[in-house]
């Protein structure tokens, strides 16, 4: 198919030497532009990135939203693709991504299910694979979302679910890289809740039990195996940390 339109890909890094190359080879052919903003690696990922041709910054992580705004400020073309460094396309999530911006579409917004492989195994379940996120966009009147973890692109324009075209996803493979981020997402979560006005409850902590059920009985996480169990059981730990940090900083707050 003869190009028409053109597709930048951005990126956000840290100290990403290991999953990037796969993410960068999965967009080869496809990827017009590759944008890679930084935030001050200590290993080869802007060798890595420079080298599949990237355009390269390096700037401070004050926040996601902040770093993705700046990257997708950076794209120059018609569409845009986010994908994290631990993420990489499917052949026909390429195909059909080729086929839309090459194609009169009404729509201006994707959102693309993701496939998450999680400590080495396949994730079936679990409220995981195939869940939905905004990935591929019209470049005009895109932005960020505020949010500390959790960011969200905006367009005003229509949007289109592309089911069965997923996006590999492999977050964490390991238990000490889970809760390297663990403690990262957790505290920026905390931060955004306690800037946002959002006060301290004593019975976000004891949302936990509720948390595993949800993910291993109603979502089937126990069909995944020990991911599954071990996928509940991290997951749900989660708020009830992110609320006690949020109390942490009311309380460091308060003997100012």
């Amino acid at each position: 198919m003869e190009k028409k339109n053109k597709l930048s890909v951005y990126i956000i890094t840290k100290n990403e030497e290991q999953t990037l190359p796969h993410c960068l080879e999965s967009v080869q052919g496809l990827a017009d532009e590759i944008i890679v903003v930084d935030s001050f690696s200590a290993d080869k990922t802007l060798e890595i990135a420079q080298k599949y041709g990237a355009k390269t910054f390096q700037r401070p992580f004050k926040g996601f939203q902040d770093q993705k705004q700046f990257a997708l400020d950076q794209c120059s073309c018609e569409w845009v693709l986010n994908l994290d460094a631990d993420e990489a396309i499917s052949p026909m999530l390429k195909q059909k991504i080729a086929e839309i911006i090459n194609s009169p579409v009404k729509e201006k917004m994707f959102f693309i299910p993701e496939q998450v492989t999680f400590l080495g195994c396949k994730m079936n379940y679990s409220g995981l694979t195939g869940r939905f996120h905004e990935r591929l966009a019209y470049r005009e009147g895109t932005k960020y979302s505020v949010g500390a973890v959790h960011e969200k692109i905006m367009n005003d324009g229509p949007v289109k679910y592309l089911k069965g075209y997923y996006c590999y996803h492999t977050p964490y493979t390991s238990i000490e890289q889970y809760f390297n981020k663990f403690n990262q997402y957790s505290t920026l979560g905390a931060q955004y809740l306690f800037e946002s006005g959002k006060k301290f409850n004593c019975l976000n902590l004891f949302r936990q039990p509720l948390d595993f059920i949800k993910i291993y009985i109603l979502h089937l996480g126990f069909l995944d195996g020990i991911h599954g169990f071990l996928w509940a059981w991290f997951s749900s730990v989660y708020p009830t940390v992110k609320y006690a940090k949020l109390w942490f900083l009311e309380y460091k707050n308060k003997c100012k």
